[in-house]
């Protein structure tokens, strides 16, 4: 296979990991756990792997163990870092004996179920060794929830001698996982279940997640993106630029972008909800902004917005919940079938109730048609099929023209539109993510060598040198609670959203009107692998705020 030169270099390098692993470990346990929400009812769920407590890893002595077969699952969207957690399992589960085998299950869950895998070794893992993607055994987001799922996993991990599991996904694969490990520990199969954070949202955090792999990398991808484009539009001086951010519900690759490029408006949907605001105050919002740098001779600037905006638009959030209970099925809890797209809106339109309709309808055609149409397999809308970002512009410009007529407004406004979606989900990992995910793969090796089942592999610290990492596991029901998914509520791990109490949304929100009238751009350029720390080993502006 031809490589470029950087992946030649990229090889070689070294990921870095906490001092704490780099030797034998002991498990250090805290005090008992209680899910996030919904306690009693979570506790009935998972009665064997609930409120187990947090472990951290301190040096300790070596203890021979035993060759142990481990199998890996890539759960969902791709995040760059993956392969280095997969690098880092295969090497600590090497370093407790050589002989342990580790396993790969084919485009994701589904793969454990259809018993297709392949068997890694050194040759194999070394060819992707900090390289982005998931391609190394590819993913996929078939829903580990029934029973016939659980027995035929077991049936090859049984036939291949695997007594642990590790489940690489984001929240709703990790809930999964969380199931997965409660099933097979109440039917005492012998197989521990270990879930790793995974998602460039940035919305699988808490208190002992400091960030989700891969959206550092995002993040800088996005942001060197973001950068080029306000160049350009400072040179050309003619055009609005809207940009949706991929990041599903929350907000945080928005959020982080803007801190990194300075934009001239970001949208933030969980503000948007907190104040109630109508598609139309946005869209007012977004207007007085253009007509403000219109008055200064400005007809330019750019406009970050969040992938999920249009679910936190108060109206249209009423609605979509009434749109998910009518597309599914009451009987069987899964979708509705139809037999066409036309079909389907039909039904919608005569089974909702009328102010829902009126919203519905008063949205356009093809905005209402997206909203209308299926879900993913977690129950979620598709919002990345959304055109918000033409659906705004469309509306900014109409509004501008109203205003001219009135006086209001006297530039001129011309409009450009992207989506930075998967241009970020495969990019080779920064030196942050290829650090940490390794870290948490290797750290994965030590909570399956201390008998865990249940937990998640987490390494805090990270805004400190890699050295002083500090590494441990979470009860993954900790971060549980009762959502209603499907038309039936079922445990879930809770979403972080944006907090608007929180240090990042507080300086964003500090220096915005400056950034609007202004043209403060910052250009961050491509993500550096070799040269200064400050320039190569930095997290996110998001962790370095919020553990300021």
């Amino acid at each position: 296979m031809v490589k470029s030169a950087l992946q030649v270099a990229r090889a070689a390098y070294q990921p870095k990991l906490p001092k704490a692993l780099q030797g034998s470990v002991i498990a250090v346990e805290g005090e008992p756990t209680q899910s996030v929400g919904n306690q009693e009812e979570i506790k009935a769920m998972f009665p064997n792997t609930y409120g187990m407590p947090v472990i951290t890893f301190e040096e300790g002595e070596q203890k021979p163990m035993d060759a142990i077969n481990v199998g890996i699952i890539l759960s969902g969207g791709q995040a760059p870092g993956g392969h280095n957690v997969i690098s880092g399992l295969y090497d600590g589960v090497k370093s407790l004996n050589p002989n342990s085998k580790l396993y790969g299950f084919l485009m994701g869950p589904g793969g454990l179920v259809d018993h297709k895998y392949v068997e890694f070794n050194d040759e194999f893992i070394n060819e992707y060794r900090n390289t982005g993607g998931f391609d190394i055994i590819g993913s996929g987001r078939t829903k580990l929830e029934k029973e016939s799922q659980f027995e035929s996993g077991i049936e090859i991990l049984r036939q291949l001698g695997i007594k642990a599991l590790v489940i690489i996904g984001g929240d709703d694969s990790n809930t999964n996982a969380c199931v997965l490990a409660e099933y097979y520990a109440a039917k005492n199969y012998g197989v521990q279940v270990i879930g790793c954070p995974k998602t460039i949202d940035g919305d699988l955090k808490n208190d002992q997640i400091e960030t989700s792999f891969g959206f550092d990398t995002a993040c800088k991808t996005y942001s060197e993106l973001i950068g080029n484009i306000q160049r350009d539009c400072n040179s050309a001086r003619k055009y609005w630029h809207f940009i949706k951010l991929m990041g599903r519900s929350a907000s945080h690759i928005a959020l982080e972008c803007a801190l990194q490029t300075q934009p001239n408006v970001c949208l933030v949907s969980e503000e948007v909800e907190q104040k109630n605001m109508s598609l139309d105050d946005v869209v007012t919002y977004i207007s007085g902004i253009v007509a403000a740098r219109a008055a200064e001779g400005n007809n330019f600037g750019t406009v970050l917005i969040p992938e999920g905006l249009i679910e936190f638009i108060p109206a249209i959030k009423k609605l979509i919940a009434e749109l998910n209970e009518v597309l599914t099925d009451p009987a069987t809890g899964e979708s509705r079938v139809f037999a066409n797209a036309e079909e389907q809106i039909a039904f919608v339109k005569g089974n909702i109730a009328p102010e829902n309709l009126a919203i519905l309808e008063s949205l356009p055609a093809d905005v209402a048609r997206q909203l209308c149409l299926d879900r993913d397999p977690h129950g979620n809308v598709q919002v990345s099929l959304i055109e918000t970002e033409k659906l705004l512009s469309r509306m900014v410009a109409t509004k501008l023209d109203a205003w001219k007529k009135e006086g209001k407004f006297c530039g001129k406004f011309s409009a450009q539109h992207h989506f930075f979606g998967y241009e970020g989900r495969c990019a080779a990992p920064s030196n942050y993510d290829a650090d940490y995910c390794y870290s948490l793969g290797y750290n994965a090796s030590r909570l399956i060598a201390n008998g865990k089942t249940g937990y998640m592999s987490i390494i805090k610290n990270t805004t400190a040198p890699a050295a002083e990492w500090i590494a441990g596991g979470v009860p993954i029901t900790m971060m549980m609670n009762m959502e209603r998914r499907n038309g039936a509520m079922k445990p879930v791990i809770r979403k972080a959203l944006v907090e608007l109490d929180g240090a990042p949304f507080k300086f964003f929100a500090a220096h915005r009107e400056e950034w609007a009238q202004n043209t403060c751009y910052v250009y961050p350029g491509p993500i550096q692998y070799w040269g200064p720390t400050e320039v190569c080993d930095q997290c996110t502006k998001t962790l370095a705020l919020e553990k300021k």
